[in-house]
């Protein structure tokens, strides 16, 4: 297998390996680690300094924690006299766990729905709606009048499956605009794209993109489906997911040993359809329920305990589902057999992935944080990123089509993977590793902009 990534990573797109100019043009060899160059910088350099990131966070889904965790853990290190604030989704919760201030990315002024005349819906968009935006757009100015830097890390804002407002499109692009307006740096950092279905969304996405300092993407899809909508890219770069940088101090011990039998990661998910089709079908979710009921008791025959694995609070519902129709099958559900213990948080999903042997899930970054604890993995796809994430680490051969999903075939592809799985635990060491010094690289051109 080969270890490598595409040619595009950290580099700007058809550019030789001279395009890291931008760094210094040091090589991984040559050049000091990122800890080593920037702790010569005096704490002189990040004081009255202000960094702020946006994004979709506060709302109790882990991956965009982890994310955000884990990129203001690095941007604390290199800058620890600086101001930091998050614009976010739920500034309450973000301002509690991650002690930072926090701005609310959209305030909702809305009050109970009554029916109205058109006339009075016409009267109430001119005459309050619109005073509402404008007071949005300067308090966001407002916000970020003294900041040096915008940074957007990862999470699900570049598409309007699900609305171009809230945390999509729209506020992505006013965000971006009140920066350049403020003279901040405007940095979207790993972030993923797709899919953009409507005008506006894909009006909002290329404009709040043009107005970037820097760009890098977690994967040649995402720069794909920029592409389509128009966006120049031959400055971009990708670069391995973010969370593949996570600190050493969170990284929890291995507890895979700790069980007399094998233990397999089961990652449910709710439906999330439109992700992958415009159109969805409910009967695509109730296959993938059927599918790994069966998968389940297949597991269970064969000697395996499961653990159950969620990557949000909204995934509770899915679990209760799963367990409901588990019951009504012939092997029924065996609580000794089945860990049932949802997590609440990341801090506690990270120990329960660490006490499987191997993981089957759904969530992006179940699959991310499975592959960074160094399990074998396979990712049941409903994105581009879940497929594009095993490609990325040689696990192509691994990933299984939530549109396509056929439980016979994930159990083929299972006990393939239990039989080389020494082999590829030896290939993620390689990879993790890999990402991890490719994200080093990309911190190292951040930090340099920032200090500039």
């Amino acid at each position: 297998m080969i270890l490598s990534y595409p040619k595009t990573i950290l580099e700007p797109e058809g550019l030789a390996s001279d395009g890291l100019a931008r760094s210094g043009g040091h090589s991984y060899d040559e050049r000091e680690p990122t800890s080593m160059a920037f702790k010569k910088k005096s704490k002189r350099d990040s004081k009255g300094r202000k960094i702020c990131f946006f994004g979709n966070f506060g709302t109790g889904n882990f991956g965009n924690e982890i994310t955000f965790q884990t990129v203001l853990y690095h941007f604390r290190q290199r800058f620890p006299d600086a101001e930091f604030a998050c614009i976010c989704t739920n500034p309450k919760k973000t301002a509690a766990s991650q002690q930072i201030e926090s701005i609310p990315m959209e305030r909702d002024f809305s009050g109970p729905g009554k029916r109205v005349s058109l006339l009075a819906r016409l009267l109430r968009q001119i005459f309050v709606r619109l005073p509402r935006e404008l007071f949005r757009w300067f308090e966001a100015f407002r916000t970020l009048r003294r900041a040096d830097m915008l940074i957007v890390p990862g999470t699900g804002l570049l598409t309007d499956a699900y609305g171009v407002r809230g945390p999509g499109p729209y506020n992505a692009f006013k965000w971006t605009l009140m920066g350049r307006l403020c003279r901040c740096k405007i940095l979207f950092v790993g972030v993923g794209a797709g899919p953009i279905y409507t005008v506006p969304g894909r009006f909002f996405v290329k404009s709040a993109l043009s107005l970037a300092d820097f760009r890098s993407y977690r994967d040649v899809a995402t720069m794909n489906c920029l592409k389509a909508i128009g966006v120049q890219t031959n400055s971009d770069r990708i670069c391995p997911d973010l969370v593949f940088s996570l600190s050493d101090a969170m990284m929890p011990l291995d507890q895979s040993h700790e069980r007399r039998r094998r233990v397999v990661g089961l990652g449910l998910m709710s439906y999330a359809g439109k992700y992958s089709v415009a159109e969805p079908n409910d009967a695509v979710y109730r296959e993938y329920l059927q599918n790994l009921v069966v998968f389940t008791g297949w597991l269970l025959e064969h000697d395996y305990d499961i653990r159950l694995l969620v990557g949000e609070a909204d995934d509770w519902t899915v679990l209760e589902e799963f367990k409901a129709l588990l019951k009504t099958t012939a092997g029924g559900y065996d609580p000794e057999r089945i860990i049932d213990e949802p997590a609440r948080c990341v801090e506690e999903l990270l120990p329960q992935i660490a006490a499987t042997d191997l993981v089957v899930a759904t969530r992006f970054h179940n699959i991310v944080l499975a592959l960074v604890l160094n399990k074998p993995t396979i990712a049941i796809s409903f994105h581009h990123k879940c497929a594009s994430i095993m490609t990325q680490m040689s696990l192509e051969d691994y990933s299984h089509d939530i549109n396509h999903i056929n439980a016979g075939r994930l159990i083929e592809q299972f006990t393939d993977m239990e039989k080389k799985a020494k082999e590829v635990k030896s290939l993620l060491l390689e990879k993790v590793e890999q990402s991890r010094k490719a994200l080093d690289e990309q911190y190292n051109l951040i930090f340099e902009l920032a200090a500039e």
